[in-house]
């Protein structure tokens, strides 16, 4: 028997960046994720693939926490759970 995935958290905040271009999702969520309590998640969206990587190292580089990156039929889903 194998212990159910948990769903991922429901963001407190999307910030959508859809259609632009790299480094403007990053900009977007280091402008905007101070708008949500500390443990809150904030949903990018992004159709940019610089994203991908952009996202999860800026999450390492400002001590925030990559929770996942999730598929859309255009771009991804990512949640960012706020740390501090």
């Amino acid at each position: 028997m194998t212990a159910a995935t948990p769903p991922p958290p429901s963001p407190a905040l999307t910030i959508d960046a859809l259609g632009r271009k790299c480094p403007i999702p990053i900009i977007m969520l280091a402008e905007r994720i101070r708008e949500v309590p500390i443990g809150s998640v904030v949903s990018v969206l992004a159709d940019d693939p610089a994203a991908r990587t952009d996202v999860p190292a800026w999450c390492g580089m400002k001590s925030q926490e990559f929770v996942v990156e999730t598929a859309l039929p255009r771009g991804w889903s990512f949640l960012v759970r706020r740390c501090y």
